[in-house]
């Protein structure tokens, strides 16, 4: 007769799970808003719409790291990669002029280390303290026939609240209105498979980034996702934002097309803005065609906001003090719902 076998014995370890959720629990709570009501542990989280809103519409959406996870695991250092996966979700539901509310988070493993896990919860609390967000659960599934031991990836969801008469249409956006850029000093999360078969063919993660660089291309390549969901918050209940655009896959041209109507063209002007090293140390290693570097990559563009021109120095004032760089960075012209470059 066969001896018996358990759960542990086929690869999923029942016990180092709950170790990991005894770790992660002050870190999820530490980021607990008013409006949440039920407590880490339960099947389903519960929370409360905030006082104000008249008419108040959910908004939510879902993201990842793409393959920037690689790099964290190749340096064994995951406090910071659920930063970006925050920064993904509530920097595309903010767009909507929404609130983010709270974030649940996905952290699939081949195998369950308490250590590394209480790591990745780490980085997904400091993200959404960081957004003004509470992260109100999540789940940890291991995968021990899928996934290698030491193999992780990251995935999350946020749900955010705005007044349904206050969310950006397509027509809000009209010619004379000028693109305003938030800076991205580093790469993100999008584009890493690219960045990553140009910049590690032949060069270690602990070399310099570049030829005099203060940072190692590990570190540079690791660099947290800038947050702008608080900052583009509130320029929607300061000023007259007419459109919002997250600088994500797809670029500045994919991604500002997704919100002007078929009246107009949004022109940018590459000369207004500084380009980060690492932008032009990909193209020139590569080498990466300008052409494909606008397709890929932010090229320094985080988050576009689109409004009148007469506001766009205040809102520029307004992103500085919350520790931003932003620029004009083009304008609205008649047109039919094409994005086009000065230098084309």
């Amino acid at each position: 007769m066969n001896s018996e076998i358990t759960y542990s014995e086929a690869g999923v370890d029942i016990e180092s799970a709950d170790e990991a959720v005894r770790r992660l629990t002050p870190h999820v709570r530490s980021t607990f808003r008013p409006e949440v009501l039920s407590e880490v542990g339960g099947f389903g989280s519960v929370v409360a719409i905030p006082d104000g809103y008249r008419e108040p519409v959910l908004v939510s959406g879902n993201d990842g790291a793409g393959t920037k996870p690689l790099i964290a695991q190749t340096l064994n250092k995951y406090d910071t990669i659920g930063i970006d996966v925050v920064a993904m979700c509530v920097d595309d539901i903010v767009t909507c002029g929404a609130e983010p509310l709270f974030f649940l988070d996905q952290l699939t493993v081949g195998k369950v280390d308490p250590e590394q896990i209480e790591e990745l919860v780490k980085g997904f609390a400091e993200g959404c303290r960081q957004a003004g967000c509470a992260l109100t659960g999540g789940e940890i599934a291991e995968h021990p026939d899928t996934m290698s031991q030491h193999d992780f990836d990251v995935s999350g969801f946020a749900v955010g609240v705005a007044e349904r008469g206050e969310i950006p249409t397509k027509s809000a956006v009209v010619t004379a209105d000028v693109l305003i850029g938030i800076a991205s000093p580093g790469l993100r999360c999008n584009g890493y498979s690219l960045a990553r078969r140009v910049l590690m063919e032949g060069h270690s993660l602990d070399e310099p980034a570049w030829p005099q660089a203060e940072v190692s291309l590990g570190d540079e390549l690791l660099r947290p996702s800038e947050i702008y969901a608080p900052t583009v918050l509130r320029a929607f209940r300061q000023f007259e934002i007419h459109g919002a655009a997250h600088i994500t896959g797809g670029g500045l041209a994919g991604n500002l097309n997704r919100v002007i109507n078929q009246n107009v063209d949004a022109q940018i002007d590459v000369t207004r803005w500084s380009r980060p090293r690492i932008f032009e140390q990909i193209a020139a290693e590569g080498p990466v065609s300008e052409n494909e570097m606008r397709k890929v990559f932010n090229i320094g563009i985080g988050m576009v906001l689109i409004a009148p021109r007469e506001q766009a120095h205040l809102i520029i004032e307004m992103a500085n003090q919350d520790g931003h760089e932003a620029w004009v960075i083009g304008q609205i012209l008649d047109g039919n719902g094409a994005v086009r470059w000065v230098d084309e």
